[in-house]
């Protein structure tokens, strides 16, 4: 019987590579957590400690040497359309406009829909992460941030039951990278999709996050512990500033880092 509270479940994930010596390189070892459906969660740790590593193999990029990830109680076997991946960059088809970029994921998962169907749904999410006067652009002629909205529109179009998302909003400046965090509030909202999300940014965790899960710096990284986020939803961003906990959390995440950074370093 599936178990909601485990709707995307990564059971003792170890991942490791050959070394030209002969020797192992261990990125991450026995890495277990599970999200409930419907949650948002960041996982969070400092560059290079393995969150990508976790992330791809959970999109079914990467095999597991060990252990193994769960969508709906079901192994994953690979890639496939019951999770939309959102990277750093989006990847757009530089040939093809916003709207067919996203069409060509819409028709890829519903093959026997009517195009009128596939066409409402491309034009529905590219609307709402505010790209609904520039969908026919061609990326060339759209800046990075509005890339990267076709790419969180493409994610969501798609219906997967897991949306994974590795630090989307990393390439860009402060002031797109907040307006990029409300789309992706709003647009999330909508739909509430299992998310696992990466990052290395203390405040997007806390205003995105239902939960947070602190990872432990390589090698052989591991789960150092999970924060819960009890700041109400809808969100807006003043409302989480203003939360009595908001400050006590982000002392607590900072601490979590300057600690392995302190060990790592040591």
């Amino acid at each position: 019987m599936r178990s909601d509270s485990k709707y995307l479940e990564i059971s003792h994930l170890t991942k490791v590579y050959p070394k030209p010596d002969g020797g192992e390189a261990v990125i991450v070892r026995d890495f277990d957590f599970a999200i409930a459906k419907g949650e948002f969660v960041c996982l969070i740790g400092h560059s290079g400690c393995g969150k990508s590593t976790v992330l791809s193999i959970a999109a079914g990029l990467l095999p597991p040497t060990e252990g193994g990830v769960l969508v709906d109680d079901r192994e994953i076997p690979g890639p496939g359309p019951d999770r939309g991946v959102v990277f750093q960059s989006p990847c757009l088809l530089p040939w093809m406009t916003a709207f067919d970029n996203v069409l060509l994921g819409v028709e890829a998962v519903k093959p026997n829909a009517p195009r009128a169907e596939r066409a409402a749904i491309v034009s529905r999410y590219l609307e709402r992460v505010g790209l609904g006067s520039a969908m026919h652009k061609k990326p060339a002629e759209l800046s990075q941030g509005m890339r990267q909205r076709v790419g969180l529109a493409r994610a969501f179009a798609l219906d997967p039951k897991v949306l994974l998302l590795d630090e989307p909003f990393g390439m860009l400046d402060s002031l797109t990278r907040f307006e990029l965090q409300e789309v992706l509030v709003e647009t999330w909202a909508a739909d509430r999709k299992t998310a696992l999300m990466v990052t290395h940014d203390v405040d997007e965790a806390l205003f995105l996050s239902d939960r947070i899960a602190l990872m432990t710096n390589g090698p052989a990284a591991r789960l150092g512990g999970v924060l819960e986020v009890p700041f109400p939803r809808p969100r807006t961003r003043a409302a989480v500033l203003e939360h009595p906990d908001y400050y006590v959390l982000r002392e607590k995440l900072i601490g979590f880092l300057e600690e392995h950074a302190v060990s790592k370093a040591a």
